[in-house]
């Protein structure tokens, strides 16, 4: 009888690392980041993300590093697109705000986007399509309020220019026409 050979079969090398992203280490990895010192007789916490804040330039560069782990560690485990995005979101506007000398510190404190976006990670798994759905309108609303940031100021510089216009030269501009 003629012996036949069983291929070996190999472990994907996933398996290994898997455990970086479970639940426990992404926990520990938003706690250190965000709030593992606590400011004795107050009720303020703040981590290594609060700390390295602080270096003016690089700083709050650095802690948007650490914290797109989190953002990693999502889209490894697949979280919807909606959240991930969602979650890019708050650690965009953690290192922009952060990014102001001391009142971006404070906010970055307050913020605490890898304690959140832990959060996120946690429930899209557990209730994808609820925080889906509640992923996009917050997306949605960030746009609408991105716009008017953009379009405000261009308005007002219309407005302004304008009237500068109006009362310096007595001209009365329509920009209808130039368009």
């Amino acid at each position: 009888m003629p012996f036949a050979a069983k291929p070996e079969i190999l472990s994907p090398r996933v398996k290994s690392g898997k455990k970086i992203f479970d639940d426990e280490n992404l926990d520990l990895l938003s706690h250190l980041l965000d709030d593992f010192i606590k400011v004795p007789g107050t009720p303020v916490r703040f981590g290594l993300d609060g700390i390295v804040g602080v270096i003016p330039g690089i700083g709050d560069l650095i802690g948007g590093i650490a914290s797109c782990i989190l953002i990693i560690a999502a889209w490894v485990r697949g979280v919807s697109y909606g959240t991930v995005l969602r979650m890019v979101a708050n650690v965009g506007i953690e290192v922009v705000f952060g990014s102001v000398p001391i009142l971006g510190d404070m906010f970055d404190i307050a913020w605490r986007a890898n304690r959140r976006n832990y959060a996120l990670l946690t429930a899209s798994i557990y209730e994808p399509r609820k925080y889906t759905i509640q992923s996009w309108f917050f997306l949605a609303a960030l746009c609408i309020v991105l716009a008017a940031l953009v379009l405000l100021p261009m308005l007002f510089l219309t407005w302004l220019i304008t009237h500068v216009m109006r009362s310096v030269f007595g001209m009365d501009l329509h920009f209808h026409t130039w368009l």
